[in-house]
């Protein structure tokens, strides 16, 4: 029984290791990540100059860690990119339908430089259609969800109100137009939240209360990850996880 169970053990180590340790540096690049899908998304990168990479550091069925490292310099209104690990699982489920959506995101700037313009942020997508990639014509509302802000930058649209109160912290909420979807923005009043543990479906029935989302939009996908204008930084994610309870 002993050997068969440290066979097991071995079994699990193994797999754990070969998703971990890679680095990918390609603009469309993308990796397996256990139960994610670790890419790059450098689409902005030409309306800069700079490149990126991105480390996956660790990775099991429930739970993430990796890295980004960026020099981007350079129109510093312009994101140049959206690095960001994608929950495999969390999608195909109606709003009205989401019992409860636990998330922890444990992340933190090794390295940065002065005058650094960047977000760390969830990039959740809606739609009407039950699965969609993001950013495409099945997308009906992207909620952004802005742990960090720096540089002054601001989302798209313009600020609606202030004084949120959800998941234990303060939120301002942005409001407007992209392509064919819409996007909502929840940008922390508290500073930087660099350990966060919440309840997404908090910020569900909040839009479905109050921005007119309808309860029967589909839940597309959940990014995480962070969006530089410019500047030079190393972030790590030591942890990140999230589900869906329907």
């Amino acid at each position: 029984m002993v050997i068969e169970l440290l066979k097991i053990f071995i079994a699990i180590s193994a797999l754990v290791w070969r998703v971990s340790g890679q680095t990918i540096s390609g603009q469309f690049d993308c990796l397996p990540a256990g139960g994610f899908t670790l890419c790059q998304n450098l689409w902005g990168a030409s309306a800069g100059v700079g490149s990126q990479s991105s480390t996956l550091l660790n990775a099991t069925s429930s739970a993430v860690a990796w890295s980004t490292s960026y020099n981007w310099a350079q129109n510093p209104n312009n994101v140049k990119s959206y690095a960001n690990i994608l929950s495999n699982s969390a999608k195909g489920v109606q709003l009205q339908n989401i019992k409860s959506a636990p998330t922890a995101w444990n992340w933190n700037y090794t390295s940065q430089s002065s005058g650094i313009r960047a977000d760390v942020s969830y990039d959740i997508w809606t739609g009407v259609p039950s699965s969609g990639n993001p950013a495409t014509s099945a997308s009906s509302f992207e909620i952004m969800i802005w742990l960090s802000g720096l540089g002054g930058i601001q989302p798209v649209g313009s600020q609606k109100t202030t004084g949120i109160k959800l998941a234990n912290h303060t939120w301002s909420l942005w409001r407007g137009p992209n392509a064919n979807w819409q996007v909502l923005s929840f940008v922390s009043q508290d500073g930087d939240i660099k350990n966060f543990n919440a309840d997404l479906k908090d910020f569900f029935d909040y839009i479905v209360a109050n921005e007119g989302v309808a309860p029967t939009q589909f839940l597309q996908a959940i990014q995480t990850g962070t969006e530089p204008f410019v500047g030079v930084a190393n972030l790590v994610t030591s942890s990140y996880s999230v589900s869906i309870q329907s």
